[in-house]
């Protein structure tokens, strides 16, 4: 106990208890992590369930003689394990990914059919790999003075997902090999990247970040299938088994409670197949851990949240997001399979259904099966706010969703920085419409895996451009990004989420940082609203904008998709030649196509979705506002970037300023039968007041309706409030209410 208490002073808390969990771990026998290969993800006893399914009709074996078709094609061909030489999309980096995919593969199939042609396979290609690791250096196209360079791949990220696959496909055949054929893999090859991605790169395995998660789940099954415990106790608490780094500590410190991920939906996809496939490892080779049940079970969590991140079936594109990325993606099968297999909720099978895709498993049996009986229920889909950070008090991703002829979704972000891949965007915002985006968030600026354009890296327009505060919808100050573009600073700070309120009428939520820019809190509160008796939807957005001392230039983008209709006020637009907006963070790669000064009132832009909807914005602006259209592509030599459009509302010289702004879809336009329908907008006034801590939007029709948005802006609400309003006295319980004025 000395030893511990000496220990606990230098310690944090947690890695006091890692430790102590570490070192009581390492203590199990060897024999304690017995096992009968196979016994990662898949396991014997899965093995004959499996069997005895493909033998009859049904989905499961429908996949097993798909998946067999495939492999029977490549296996005819010569193996092809080529030197290293490409970057990411080039023929050798694609060579290796489809290798590690087929060994597993072809393990599976060997498992289920025990033709041994199959595990030869495998056989063959994990030798022609032990011939070729030891003669190579790190991978040429590395990056210069990069820390985490692989040796098949470019970065060591690749070579850690190599390393997840290819420890099962040898776990699936490890049955069939003899010993020399075993020693030759493991010593040449195996143990070799297990130690290169660990012991050899310490910095990237010990980091808590998605590499650092994807080396821990190779080199942790690695231990497993080749009984070296130790590693699978540097997997889950670090190298040095303090608990500072490793799984656990990633699982504790990526998600929030609710199981947000840091990063964002699109890493949040990525991150998951290392933590259910290696969280599956841990559960059948040493369940005595609980892996499912850690913190209140965040694995499961992890994989809801990642299907409540997604709209139509795509990943909502925040940070750096590649916007074609969906619940279809392989990963997130991977996830829904084990979640289902571990919780039978029904539900699941609804999002399996839509995924299309059976794996190979025992869990992908029982969703198989589940599915060919018709047990699918609906997956319910929430409007709800995901906090972010570990303990979840850094903000929050907050999801509107509204069902009005065709799904309406609001996605606000005041959200943490989400790291190295996160954007400059507090208090962003996007909406989606029958199954569309309608105001659109760029994602990352990359062609990912064409090498052809910059060897699918991110383009350096990421950073000029799509990470930018410009390229998001929401307040620039000074055409300097938040935090002056530094990740550094950003991940220090986070916004303050004031509220959320989900009701029958819709939703809500506030929030305000003041940190983005020194002397400048930023206040932004977005509602998505139903009007009664109406299927019609309105987002109405407040944005309060308040300067301690100095006076500054309010910028306020909003980013569309379709084609500009009208605006109510008269454009200069820039017809013969085009200006640049700016020259630096982001403006600099703006053309400024036209510009306006709208009169006091309102001004609205209306434009035309694919989706053959109308769209208008329209802004309670006080005659002194500028609104400047603009569409990205200046300074694109290369022609990298998306030609997309948006306008900004800029406001000179204030301290002060508030913004408020309803998005009204509308109407129809069918180019097929030549019809059009309420392409014009219906929204006639909008008055704003407060009574107390009550804030109020008046909304006017054109119809002579008018309805009121009544909401407690404080961060505790009262269950009751009442206000007075053009002498009328009101009273609402909860957080809001949307009331009818004099309406017939």
């Amino acid at each position: 106990m000395g030893m511990f208490k000496v220990y606990f002073k230098n310690m944090k808390l947690k890695s006091f208890v890692y430790t102590l969990m570490a070192l009581f771990t390492t203590m199990l026998s060897v024999e304690s992590m017995a096992r009968q290969s196979p016994n990662l993800v898949i396991t014997h006893s899965d093995i004959q369930a499996m069997q005895s399914a493909i033998t009859k009709q049904g989905s499961f074996a429908k996949a097993f003689k798909q998946t067999k078709a495939k492999v029977d094609e490549q296996i005819g061909r010569d193996i092809q394990v080529p030197v290293p030489a490409d970057g990411a999309g080039g023929y050798t980096h694609e060579r290796h990914k489809k290798n590690y995919k087929l060994m597993y593969d072809a393990g599976i199939v060997y498992q289920l059919s025990k033709d041994k042609r199959y595990a030869e396979y495998v056989r063959d290609m994990l030798l022609a790999y032990a011939e070729l690791y030891p003669t190579l250096d790190v991978h040429p196209q590395r990056k210069v003075n990069s820390q985490n360079p692989g040796k098949f791949f470019w970065q060591s990220l690749n070579e850690a997902m190599w390393l997840v696959y290819t420890i099962q496909a040898y776990d699936l055949v490890l049955d069939s090999l003899n010993a020399a054929a075993i020693e030759k893999i493991e010593d040449n090859l195996l143990k070799p990247v297990a130690l290169f991605l660990s012991e050899g790169q310490p910095s990237t395995f010990n980091k808590v970040h998605n590499h650092g998660t994807w080396a821990a789940a190779g080199v942790g099954m690695a231990g497993y299938v080749m009984n070296e415990p130790e590693w699978v106790e540097k997997a889950l608490y670090d190298l040095q088994k303090s608990g500072k780094g490793g799984f656990l500590r990633q699982l504790d410190d990526l998600f929030s409670p609710q199981g947000y991920y840091n990063e964002g939906p699109y890493y949040q996809r990525f991150a998951l197949l290392p933590f259910v496939t290696f969280g599956k490892a841990i559960e059948n080779n040493q369940p005595e851990r609980k892996i499912f049940e850690h913190r209140d079970g965040i694995i499961i969590k992890a994989i809801d949240t990642t299907i409540q991140l997604s709209y139509n079936k795509l990943f909502f594109p925040i940070n750096d997001a590649i916007k074609s990325k969906g619940i279809d993606t392989i990963e997130l099968v991977n996830g829904v399979t084990i979640a289902y297999g571990y919780t039978k909720d029904s539900g699941l099978l609804d999002i399996a259904k839509l995924q299309n895709q059976i794996i190979l498993t025992g869990d992908g049996l029982k969703v198989a099966e589940a599915l060919d009986a018709g047990l699918a229920t609906t997956y319910d889909f929430k409007s709800i706010a995901y906090g972010d950070g570990a303990d979840g008090d850094q903000g929050a991703l907050v999801i509107m969703r509204q069902e009005s002829r065709g799904e309406q979704a609001v996605l606000f972000k005041p959200a943490a920085q989400g790291l190295g891949h996160g954007h400059f965007d507090k208090l962003t915002w996007q909406f989606y419409d029958n199954g569309n985006e309608i105001v659109s968030d760029y994602g990352a600026a990359r062609f990912l895996n064409v090498e052809a354009k910059y060897g699918g890296r991110y383009l350096p327009e990421n950073k000029t451009y799509a990470k930018q505060t410009v390229a998001h919808n929401t307040v620039v100050v000074d055409e300097i990004s938040h935090f002056r573009g530094k990740v550094s600073t950003g991940n220090k700070y986070h916004p303050e989420l004031i509220f959320f309120a989900n009701t029958e009428q819709g939703s809500i939520s506030s929030a305000q940082i003041d940190k983005a820019y020194k002397g400048v809190n930023l206040k932004r509160t977005i509602a998505l609203v139903k009007l009664p008796e109406s299927d019609k939807p309105l987002v109405i957005d407040i944005f309060d904008i308040e300067s301690k001392k100095k006076s500054h230039q309010y910028d306020l983008p909003l980013h569309y998709k379709g084609h500009l209709i009208d605006t109510d006020f008269s454009l200069q637009t820039n017809t013969s030649s085009l200006p640049v907006l700016g020259k630096k963070n982001g403006y600099q790669h703006l053309w400024l196509t036209a510009q306006a000064t709208p009169e006091k009132g309102l001004a609205r832009v209306t434009w035309l979705n694919d989706n053959g909807k109308f769209y208008s914005h329209t802004s309670l602006v006080d005659g002194n506002t500028d609104v400047i259209f603009t569409r990205i592509g200046a300074n694109d030599p290369n022609f990298n970037l998306r030609n997309e459009s948006g306008f900004i509302f800029r406001k000179e010289d204030a301290k002060n300023h508030q913004i408020i702004s309803i998005l009204e879809p509308h109407g129809q336009y069918n180019p097929s039968k030549e019809f059009t329908l309420a392409a014009k907008s219906t929204i006639s006034a909008i008055k704003h007041a407060i009574d107390d801590d009550v804030e109020l939007i008046e909304i006017g029709l054109v119809d002579g309706k008018r309805y009121l948005l009544a909401f407690n802006r404080n961060k505790e609400s009262h269950s009751s409030n009442a206000f007075t309003y053009q002498n009328n006295d009101f009273s609402f319980n909860g957080r809001f209410k949307l009331f009818e004025l004099n309406n017939k």
